[in-house]
């Protein structure tokens, strides 16, 4: 049988030694650290560490714990181990738009997200025939200005019922009220069209094309209760130029917003994203 692999979260003020006594905590346990990434944060006065390690043949869990965690307190260190297996669970909503939700999908299939895909929820019944193909429930959930409460009520319910660690905005063209962002601190991830905060609202292809600029791009976040200026995870860019209409670059967006939806979604499920105020740290 293969050793356990497990993943490592540390975040601690930052001071001369920390991450020797994490290492050489590691190695006298006997474990085998297979990826490591470290960042002292000289504004914030933080210091990370994500370690991805395998356990050896005797592996006793309680006693590294109790050991680590005696190693947590002398440092004021904020901590986490899991086994790499244990992947969270993602509710993914969506709303008319799924290049994301398809993408998402797609990795989910082929065991490459890092997260389990527990259930999809729309206020529109466009992607139900996507949840169907690849066996996963579909949750239709209409919203209007009079229904806003109990849609969400709802969706707090479908995450407790699905277990869902992680909600994944992936196109879903509602706002989410200030309780919900507050409810989902962390734990919910959103993707916008551009580079926060520039073409916010509707058809934000056009309001670039209008614009003549030479650069389009995407930006993954934490969602807050400030519309599109939660903590960034993850971003990109495509270079466009005169000839292409605001069709073409709604097209090459789409792609773009897809592939950094899914690099954010990725990151913070194998547990590489830190909140660091109102910035991250990701060791990608």
């Amino acid at each position: 049988m293969p050793n356990t692999r497990y993943i490592l979260r540390a975040d601690a003020p930052d001071a001369i030694g920390i991450l020797a006594d994490v290492a050489g905590y590691l190695a006298r346990a006997g474990l085998n650290v297979t990826e490591s990434q470290d960042f002292g944060d000289p504004e914030s006065g933080r210091f990370f560490i994500w370690a991805e390690f395998d356990s050896p043949d005797v592996f006793n869990l309680d006693t590294f714990e109790a050991g680590f965690d005696a190693l947590a307190q002398k440092r004021g260190m904020a901590w986490s181990l899991r086994r790499k297996a244990d992947q969270p669970r993602a509710l993914v909503m969506v709303s008319k738009g799924d290049h994301c939700l398809n993408d998402l999908l797609y990795r989910h299939r082929r065991g490459q997200l890092g997260a389990s895909i527990s259930a999809i929820v729309s206020n529109h019944e466009d992607a139900r025939w996507l949840a169907d193909r690849h066996e996963l429930p579909f949750h239709h959930v209409p919203v209007t200005a009079d229904t806003k409460v109990q849609a969400e009520d709802r969706l707090r319910a479908l995450i407790n019922e699905t277990g869902s660690d992680l909600v994944v905005l992936a196109r879903y063209m509602q706002v989410l009220s200030d309780a919900m962002c507050r409810d989902l601190s962390g734990r919910c991830i959103n993707i916008h069209h551009s580079f926060l905060p520039s073409f916010k609202g509707a058809k934000p292809y056009h309001q670039a094309h209008k614009r003549g600029v030479k650069l389009i791009g995407a930006s993954a976040h934490y969602v807050t209760a400030d519309l599109d200026e939660g903590p960034i995870i993850a971003q990109d860019v495509a270079s466009i130029d005169h000839r292409m209409t605001a069709a073409r670059m709604a097209e090459i967006g789409r792609d773009v917003e897809a592939r950094v939806l899914t690099r954010a979604v990725t990151a913070h499920a194998e547990g590489r994203v830190f909140l660091n105020g109102m910035r991250t740290v990701v060791f990608e």
